[in-house]
């Protein structure tokens, strides 16, 4: 497929720079706090939206990524083979007086440490539900190299929802993410968790435009309720420089409620799907927050 170069974004990717009062709040508090957010460092179109709900997505394990997928603009490189051991208490008392309703906790790759951080994400993940009981967690972690024990220590930390992005369609995924990181590697993840933790919630996503077919995201979503995934997110993809990607085409919002039908047909229980829907995003985050509450009540 001749790859096409887009120079303008078509009307309903475009956004209104943020300005609630929820936003000024987490914009301050986050910038006092020294705490690192993904809705910064990648810029994401939803930040306003998002904070206004107080529902926040923050980064531990460090800003440099052992992984070089063509998709994203975190800094790459070898890493340094250290954790930062007081990070794990610190992110937790550093969320206590924001008082969030949602949180997603994720990090970068790091194939430079034994378990992949595995054990450091499981202390971050307790000391949260430490300190913020009333807040609903949700980590966004790697495959860690396919590693069942590494996988398990995360489920014994009981989040609420454990996400893993399977990315892209089965053809695409060699070229576009990094060749550790394979197709039925992250789903045999994702259903080691319901295997292990019926109760834990598991969460997905697609971007969309990178070249695949409507028949490819469909079978895509097809194999994610196969391996029992609860909850999916579909976006549109956005080059982040011309060293990455290229955009293949922009899916308009129709087309997306199209595929939002046909998931919830499929049986997941919750589906944000559109244009400026990011793995993380408050739309869904709301939902699966209400969803939770409702089935522990």
């Amino acid at each position: 497929m001749e790859k096409k170069k887009y120079s303008k974004k078509p009307e309903w990717i475009k956004v209104r720079p943020p300005a609630s009062e929820g936003y000024f709040y987490l914009k301050e508090k986050t910038a006092k706090l020294n705490l690192s957010t993904v809705c910064q460092e990648a810029r994401c179109p939803n930040i306003g939206e998002c904070w206004e709900q107080k529902t926040l997505t923050i980064m531990i394990m460090g800003d440099t990524c052992t992984r070089f997928c063509k998709f994203c603009k975190v800094k790459t490189g070898k890493g340094s083979g250290f954790l930062d051991e007081a990070e794990p208490l610190n992110t937790a008392l550093l969320l206590k007086p924001l008082d969030l309703n949602y949180v997603v906790v994720t990090s970068v790759d790091r194939d430079d440490i034994e378990d992949g951080g595995a054990e450091h994400f499981a202390t971050t993940i307790h000391e949260i539900k430490k300190h913020n009981p009333n807040t609903t967690l949700e980590v966004l972690t790697g495959d860690f190299s396919g590693s069942e024990v590494s996988i398990q220590k995360i489920i014994d930390a009981k989040p609420h929802v454990f996400s893993h992005n399977l990315e892209t369609v089965r053809r695409l995924t060699p070229s576009i993410r990094d060749p550790r990181a394979t197709y039925d590697q992250s789903l045999m993840q994702l259903r080691r968790v319901k295997d292990a933790n019926n109760g834990i919630y598991t969460k997905s996503s697609l971007m969309l435009g990178l070249g695949e077919t409507d028949e490819e995201i469909i079978e895509a979503m097809k194999d994610m309720r196969e391996n029992s995934i609860d909850f999916l997110s579909l976006g549109q993809y956005l080059q982040p420089s011309q060293d990455h990607a290229p955009v293949m085409r922009f899916v308009p919002p129709k087309q997306f409620d199209k595929f939002k039908e046909i998931a919830y047909n499929l049986g997941f229980k919750m589906v944000a799907s559109g244009p400026l829907v990011r793995s993380s995003y408050k739309a869904g985050e709301f939902f699966i927050n209400e969803y939770i509450n409702k089935q522990q009540a």
